[in-house]
């Protein structure tokens, strides 16, 4: 792991640590996520306010730089639980028997193609002159994702353009560097090469069409073993989304703490705009979004779509079927267990 994402993961479990400090009977949980994002803070949050000792859990976090590496390493068993994005949560469930079991937010408006500022103008009145062009991107994420939907609605082909695959703080650097033009970026990342270099949104994932959900996620053989554990994960997750809306001012002071522990370092305004455009679900919308009572669900469908874009662009071979990794199972069980309920829906 990277010094810096061991730096994050360290001292967020010695803070958790100090919360739990005199509980008892605390249930290790291992937890991982990308640092400095915002389905991440909740994690953050719920440490810094005590949610997981009050739960039950001692979380022990892992910490990495993407999705593909985060969900190769739940191979090793190295992580129970987690967040990710909604690419890498297809092809955990295709390759390595991830269940998802929550959304984390919808996160299109942060997933989007941006150019730096002496060519965004040009690219904006004509996106048809993308063609040609070569594209910085991270490959099998939800950056991917929102390029290739910004290029369809263009009615462009990943063949029209050169695709290079890079890490995020690459694709900054570069473009930065004036070495790419035109990048793939998540935020905050895109917040970053906006104020510091004057990089322009061409098109995001909610401009194309391309609902870009966050997932949670968890190992299937630890959720047939630890049901119970999944469910608190799952409450403590959402006490925290709650605590955040309730509290903004004091949440956005810890995105700031959590977002430089990760190296990022934006203006208020843009972590303010990381809570405007990212639409969060409760428990009750949760359930709602994942229910089948009259087919396909709403998560069912974004996903399918995703694993639809995943194949076509031969990473897999066939779209995973939903019903085989998407499940409210674990929500319910939060939803029916009253105490769950209650701490899963307080704003406090």
């Amino acid at each position: 792991m990277h010094a810096r994402l061991r730096s994050i993961a360290v001292g967020i479990a010695i803070a958790a640590a100090g919360i739990g400090a005199g509980a008892q009977q605390l249930t290790e949980i291992k937890v991982s996520f990308q640092p400095a994002v915002y389905w991440a803070l909740p994690f953050y949050v719920a440490t810094e306010k005590g949610f997981w000792a009050e739960a039950g859990l001692k979380p022990v976090f892992s910490t990495f730089p993407a999705g593909v590496p985060q969900i190769a390493a739940s191979a090793s068993k190295s992580w129970d639980v987690g967040g990710t994005g909604s690419v890498p949560a297809v092809l955990g469930a295709a390759r390595y028997s991830l269940l998802t079991i929550g959304i984390t937010n919808d996160e299109s408006v942060g997933n989007a193609l941006l150019a730096t500022g002496a060519k965004a103008d040009g690219f904006l009145k004509n996106p048809q002159s993308i063609k040609g062009q070569t594209i910085v991107l991270t490959a099998n994420s939800t950056g991917d994702y929102s390029v290739q939907s910004c290029l369809a609605k263009w009615g462009l082909k990943k063949t029209d353009v050169t695709i290079k695959s890079m890490g995020q703080a690459e694709i900054m650097s570069a473009m930065s560097s004036n070495n790419a033009d035109l990048g793939g970026l998540w935020a905050p990342n895109i917040y970053t090469v906006e104020e510091k270099i004057g990089a322009k949104v061409i098109c995001s994932g909610k401009d194309a069409g391309a609902i870009v959900p966050g997932a949670i996620v968890v190992r299937a053989d630890y959720a047939k073993e630890q049901p119970q554990n999944v469910a608190k994960f799952l409450a403590v997750y959402l006490r925290a989304l709650k605590w955040m809306n309730g509290h903004r001012n004091e949440a956005i002071a810890m995105m700031k703490k959590f977002y430089e522990i990760g190296g990022v370092t934006i203006s208020e305004a843009s972590m303010r705009k990381e809570f405007d455009t990212r639409p969060v679900f409760d428990l009750a919308a949760q359930l709602k979004i994942m229910n089948r009572a009259g087919g396909n669900s709403e998560v069912d469908k974004w996903m399918t779509q995703i694993g639809g874009f995943m194949k076509g662009a031969g990473t897999l071979p066939e779209v995973p079927a939903a019903s085989r990794y998407i499940t409210d199972e674990y929500m319910t069980l939060v939803d029916k267990d009253p105490k769950l309920k209650a701490f899963a829906n307080r704003a406090d």
